[in-house]
């Protein structure tokens, strides 16, 4: 709503004279005879978009052939308005005039300028009537021998972009977003071309028609060929003005088989509502597979390419719309990303997403719901670090933190974020879980800080869930950068840790406390503990879980990884049949 406020005051701004053309009197005439046929059976439109918590209303139609865009008060009166469109033909005139070497033929007598008026049920509207009650839906304004049909608050897309990227076998998922409408309820239409470089010949027949859903998936038969969609935003009966978006680029070649098709074969259908298929995935964020470490050191076997953001989009998009999941957890999302890309795409697949970026960094969490299944109560994100220093529930560990300095900084350095959502089932509102979504510090020697980060996210979610949410049942997902045997591990799924763990001395003598911890719950790993869920060149080892608890949820099913064979094709992770270093978690859970 506020993009398209901004885009029609930018565009008032580049043109403040809003002149509209003259029509000499016997051009009238003609035009009058035109288009009375066509308007008795289909008027043109005049939109008029006026929404209550804002001052101005603007009123768009086309006249003589140019778009016209008004930006006026809502409280002004209606005559004000109808005598700017007006003096804008007035001035108009005086441009002709001055255009044209016979000044005789351009004169226009004052009396001949066309009449404007604004009707209902052919009653003109009194021009004291303020412009917010005046311009109603099913108003016919009038100027001279023109009628248009006022549409009030049309369903309008504001945004409609297609993605730059086009890869045949991926699906193609805009990006559209809009106000007074909804888009279950828009129209859309896919077309190809004919053959390559077809639409350049501007022949309506070069567009073949290709689909009619809001996602099209091209095939190999429309490598090299560019798509457009026809899109017509929607509200209950009433349509907008359509839009045609023409993809910037050609279809491409895919990669052929990834290492999650064979998955797919487990998740076609979404689960039945006593179940919920949950995913958990680092899909690696942009900003780290573009770093020169990334392509040199990391991951020097990855084709650049592959490393690329769209191309790895595309098989991201793929991969999950194909778990037809109901919870996804996602980690290392870029901001750009999940606006752009992820949400749009995941949107047209019937699920909903929050989002929460790490301070000082341009990547975050997200967690994504089915809206058929489920609804957003809350959400209770927190950085550890801050939470640690600023929450009375963590003073206890907060003061045996700061009996070492060193350790403490590196702890308050770090901006570590811990997401948690309220969902409720739809079908049975007392079914309420509470998701956890992380990803922990990353370091190799940093298993001290990961078990404060841990204990600090633990609380945290206990607190919530006993507090605010009674009786909510806890999933908790994400990258520990933990393996099976940390102290992590063992504080989550058996309960406790003791002082003396290796972990509260990994980084060294220098940055060791000692600390006993609890699990305030009882929680067990539902896809066990695989062999590995991170895959480079230089550490092969499991580092993510989903955690939840067995008395609330039992695992139906684990849908298998990927085989050794598949994930070292070439060589390690990522590669160009897998977009992150990081292997997604899929189970379907049942309610208990």
């Amino acid at each position: 709503m506020f993009l398209f406020s901004a885009l029609m005051l930018n565009r008032l701004s580049l043109s403040a004279k809003l002149f509209f053309r003259y029509i000499p009197p016997s051009s009238i005439v003609t035009h009058g005879k035109l288009f009375s046929t066509r308007f008795s059976m289909n008027m043109e439109r005049c939109v008029v978009r006026c929404v209550p918590c804002e001052s101005k209303l603007t009123i768009s139609f086309n006249l003589n052939g140019s778009n016209k865009q008004m930006l006026r008060e809502q409280t002004e009166p209606l005559g004000k308005a109808l005598a700017r469109i007006a003096n804008s033909i007035i001035k108009g005139q005086s441009k002709a005039k001055k255009s044209k070497p016979n000044k005789e033929e351009s004169e226009t007598p004052e009396g001949d300028k066309p009449e404007i008026s604004l009707r209902v049920n052919e009653k003109r509207v009194p021009e004291e009537t303020v412009n917010a009650d005046a311009w109603q839906n099913g108003a016919v304004l009038y100027v001279g021998d023109f009628k248009y049909k006022v549409e009030l608050n049309p369903p309008t897309f504001t945004v409609s972009e297609l993605p730059a990227s086009l890869m045949a076998g991926f699906p193609v998922c805009p990006k559209l977003e809009m106000e007074f409408g909804d888009l279950g309820a828009s129209k859309f239409k896919w077309f190809k071309e004919s053959s390559p470089n077809a639409h350049m010949s501007g022949d309506q027949d070069c567009w073949m028609e290709a689909g009619h859903e809001r996602v099209f998936t091209p095939s190999n038969l429309d490598i090299g060929l560019r798509v457009m969609l026809k899109c017509t935003p929607g509200s209950g009966p009433r349509f907008g003005e359509p839009k045609e978006l023409v993809s910037t680029g050609v279809v491409e070649a895919g990669p052929g088989t990834c290492t999650f098709d064979n998955r797919h074969m487990y998740t076609q259908k979404v689960t039945d509502e006593s179940s919920l298929r949950v995913v958990s995935y680092n899909i690696l964020a942009d900003i780290y597979a573009q770093t020169d470490l990334s392509k040199t050191v990391l991951y020097p076997y990855c084709a650049p390419y592959a490393l690329e953001m769209d191309y790895r989009q595309n098989l991201i998009k793929k991969e999950l719309s194909g778990y037809n999941a109901d919870i996804v957890c996602l980690q290392e999302v870029d901001k750009g990303a999940f606006v752009d890309s992820l949400s749009p795409a995941l949107d047209a697949f019937g699920l909903e997403g929050v989002f929460r970026i790490k301070e000082r960094q341009h990547e975050g969490l997200a967690t994504y719901f089915r809206r058929s299944k489920l609804k957003l109560l809350q959400q209770y994100d927190i950085m550890l670090s801050k939470a640690l220093m600023t929450d009375p529930l963590h003073q206890e560990l907060l003061e045996k933190v700061s009996t070492n300095p060193s350790l403490k900084e590196k702890i308050e350095n770090r901006s570590t974020m811990l997401q948690v959502t309220i969902l409720q089932s739809l079908c049975d509102p007392s079914r309420i879980l509470c998701v956890g979504n992380t990803h922990l510090y990353w370091h190799p020697k940093g298993g001290n800080v990961r078990l404060v980060q841990i204990a600090v996210a633990l609380k945290h979610m206990k607190q919530v869930v006993t507090e605010k949410h009674p009786g909510a049942g806890l999933i908790f997902s994400g990258d520990f950068n933990s393996t099976p045997s940390s102290g992590l591990f063992q504080l989550i799924c058996e309960g406790s840790v003791s002082e003396n763990h290796d972990d509260w001395a990994s980084s060294g003598p220098e940055e060791q406390i000692q600390v006993g911890l609890m699990n305030p719950f009882q929680l067990s790993s539902a896809c066990g503990v695989p062999a590995f869920t991170n895959y480079v060149g230089g550490f092969q080892g499991c580092l993510d879980y989903v955690f939840l608890e067995p008395h609330v949820l039992q695992v139906e099913q684990v849908i298998p990884l990927p085989s050794l064979q598949e994930v070292t094709t070439c060589v390690a992770l990522p590669s160009v049949s897998h977009p992150s270093d990081h292997i997604a978690l899929v189970c379907d859970l049942k309610w208990k």
